[in-house]
């Protein structure tokens, strides 16, 4: 529920902020009212003096204890959030060793995948291999033996353009027709 509010500019007003209290204005309002209640005391020199002591004391042990929790708050709270960065560091170290272990796994996979691809490729070629060598075995064995040609210059044992044909290059052609 909203409260709407008009101000006329010419009017004077006082903003009051609201905070949370803090050490600090304790020991202020713990000097005042000692301040005061030694104003308003009805007794003498001698018995204020002591009053003055008294709570002069009282101050001090307060401000110690209030020293002690607030340095005691922060070291609880130092201490917790240590506690909690290291156990971030463990989570990311461990996070970290199991990539690490996951990493490694999927080398290992690799290679072994590698490995046995490389050994059926090599399988595969000595299959080509011997395939090949026994059909070109089974094709030199079913043709018939060539004429055994001297081995010489290439086309040595053709004869040269224009010249008269010998009696073996006509046989060689009576037996193909």
């Amino acid at each position: 529920m909203s409260r709407h509010h008009e101000f006329d500019d010419d009017e004077r007003y006082v903003v009051i902020e609201r905070r949370s209290g803090s050490a600090s204005s304790f020991l202020v309002g713990l000097a005042i009212g000692a301040g005061l209640a030694l104003l308003f005391a009805p007794g003498s020199g001698e018995e204020t003096r002591r009053e003055i002591k008294r709570r002069a004391r009282r101050a001090k042990r307060a401000a110690q204890r209030m020293a002690t929790d607030v340095s005691d708050s922060v070291a609880d709270k130092f201490d917790s959030a240590r506690r909690r960065v290291e156990e971030k560091i463990d989570e990311a170290r461990q996070a970290v060793e199991i990539k690490k272990q996951q990493v490694k796994s999927a080398m290992e996979a690799g290679r072994a995948a590698a490995q046995q691809a490389r050994d059926e490729l090599e399988r595969r070629i000595a299959e080509t291999k011997a395939a090949y060598s026994a059909g070109a075995e089974v094709a030199r064995s079913s043709r018939p033996a060539a004429p055994r040609v001297a081995h010489g210059p290439v086309g040595a044992d053709l004869p040269a353009r224009g010249a008269p044909a010998s009696d073996a290059d006509e046989e060689a052609e009576d037996t193909v027709e």
